[in-house]
């Protein structure tokens, strides 16, 4: 609804422009008019020129076309000029975090961090490809930043997740894939629940559970978020760029292989 608002904005923005060319860009005209004559005689009021504007925009609509596809290359362009700084600045935090989970090569040199939600239904979708990457990438070092923002339950869900990395790293990865695939709304209940069937300590799982850093990490998150202009999930960041949406395994490795290529190339 905004980009047609906008679209048609511009649309008629360029029509006014093309109709004042067209009226100003008669000289004779104007050199033409005696002095004596009513300045009205040269001139269109309000209902004449949305007319004529109208009547434009239906025997031109082509031109809407060219103006979206002009509005969303330049949006584009200004979104990866905006993403490409924010990663520049934030590089740490997005790639390093200490407060999110690695599976694949925790020391590979390739790096591809995905925003995720455990509610997410193309994120589950996604986890497929996950899968496929790592496997078919032995130096793929896939960092899961953890983003709830499909309510309470994505909340509690996550914040079991964190305190059970926290307990038992080195089953972080078997949970994860086990939540996320899981049938049914993620939550705290059938989150603790496979964290116990995983072998954590009920009482120490709630303990770390009421630690404030999940709570800042979150916040930070969400913060990083922002600055790219993440607002759905899954997204990714690979190299320097961001990747919206569930594109496939196939788009994945491409941005992959050119993040790979990028490191390689000192220029890049």
């Amino acid at each position: 609804m905004k980009k047609a608002l906008l679209l048609g904005t511009t649309g008629i923005a360029v029509a006014f422009a093309m109709l004042a060319f067209g009226l100003a860009g008669n000289p004779g005209t104007a050199h033409a008019q005696s002095a004596s004559q009513p300045a009205a005689t040269g001139s269109l009021d309000k209902k004449q020129v949305e007319t004529i504007v109208r009547e434009y925009l239906l025997d031109n609509p082509e031109l809407l076309l060219e103006m979206q596809g002009a509005l969303e290359a330049k949006q584009k362009e200004e979104q990866r000029i905006a993403s490409l700084e924010v990663i520049k600045q934030s590089k740490d935090e997005i790639f390093n975090s200490a407060f999110d989970g690695i599976v694949g090569n925790p020391d590979g040199k390739t790096t591809i961090v995905e925003f995720y939600d455990y509610n997410c239904g193309y994120c589950k979708r996604a986890q497929a490809d996950m899968h496929a990457l790592t496997k078919a990438n032995p130096d793929l070092r896939f960092v899961l930043k953890e983003f709830p923002i499909l309510g309470p339950d994505s909340q509690k869900a996550h914040v079991v997740s964190m305190a059970f990395r926290k307990l038992m790293p080195e089953k972080y990865g078997e949970f994860h894939d086990k939540l996320l695939g899981g049938e049914g709304r993620a939550g705290e209940d059938n989150a603790i629940k496979l964290a116990l069937e995983l072998g954590a300590d009920e009482a120490k799982l709630r303990e770390a559970m009421k630690d404030p850093a999940i709570g800042e990490a979150f916040n930070r998150t969400y913060e990083l978020a922002n600055k790219l202009q993440i607002s759905g999930t899954p997204s990714y960041v690979v190299g320097n760029e961001v990747v919206f949406g569930a594109l496939g395994q196939d788009v994945l490795a491409e941005k992959i292989a050119a993040a790979a290529a990028c490191q390689a190339d000192s220029t890049c």
